[in-house]
């Protein structure tokens, strides 16, 4: 899928696990709710970092296209290296190791460990950073071009300021779900694993499928492309998911918000 679709899923994922929370008595107070569909909408891009030619690649200037061409050989090396006899020849690394659930757990684990270990200046930084991301997704037409990146970092800090601001008040959220002494912010790596799962799901419903299982072998491949039946998959932003998918997004994700705090 692209970008936007990628992101508004993962907000209406969240949105949708909030819903979840609040039915099983663990409700999010609404800066959790709002903080971590947010995040989950930036993080549905970031499996894309081993694209050069992904949003993710443009959200960050020179630094995110140097660490997409990084990421991108890291991957292929990955692949070449742990490639059964029936997975086929490739060229680069694009829908490989960041594709998978083990990057994600990873990937959400690290961000965890950095929130609890790391303090206030590393949750601002996660915050940071997939705001960026979340803002490049969601408003897309309003961010093409060089001139506009500088307004969407100043954006993304200010927001990443208050929020985390709003998230230190007791009650608000640093310690949702996680209660012991030292694990406040704990969770902001749920978000981050399942908005590159849900990336991951995303991109299983393309042409290509995606090799979501890896490094567990399915046959004669273990970079399996697990997908849905051929002839119910579609391309990469075809009308299906710009007329279908991602309206069903936003109305998905409005009853989760609904539900999440109580209206419905």
């Amino acid at each position: 899928m692209m970008g936007p679709a990628h992101s508004l899923s993962g907000a209406a994922a969240w949105l949708g696990v909030g819903a979840a929370a609040a039915a099983t008595g663990h409700t999010m107070p609404w800066p959790v709710l709002l903080v971590g569909a947010l995040i989950c909408a930036g993080a549905a891009l970031a499996p894309d970092l081993d694209h050069k030619a992904a949003t993710i690649s443009r959200a960050f200037g020179p630094i995110s296209r140097g660490l997409c061409e990084i990421v991108d050989k890291l991957s292929y090396a990955v692949y070449k290296a742990t490639k059964k006899q029936g997975d086929p020849r490739r060229s680069g690394g694009h829908r490989t190791l960041t594709h998978t659930w083990l990057w994600a757990v990873l990937i959400g684990a690290g961000s965890s460990v950095a929130a609890i270990t790391g303090g206030r200046w590393a949750v601002l930084a996660i915050l940071f950073v997939h705001i960026v991301l979340a803002i490049e997704g969601l408003l897309w037409r309003a961010t093409r071009g060089s001139s506009a990146d500088v307004l969407v970092w100043l954006l993304a800090a200010t927001s990443a300021w208050i929020l985390a601001g709003v998230l230190d008040k007791p009650g608000n959220g640093a310690h949702w779900l996680f209660t012991e002494p030292g694990q406040e912010y704990l969770w902001l790596g749920l978000p981050i694993v399942l908005g590159a799962l849900v990336h991951d799901i995303g991109d299983a419903l393309t042409v290509s499928g995606c090799p979501v299982l890896w490094p567990i072998p399915v046959g004669r491949k273990r970079w399996y492309p697990i997908g849905p039946p051929k002839f119910m998959r579609f391309r990469a932003g075809s009308w299906v998911e710009l007329k279908v998918l991602m309206p069903a997004f936003m109305l998905l994700g409005g009853v989760g918000c609904a539900a999440a705090l109580n209206f419905i």
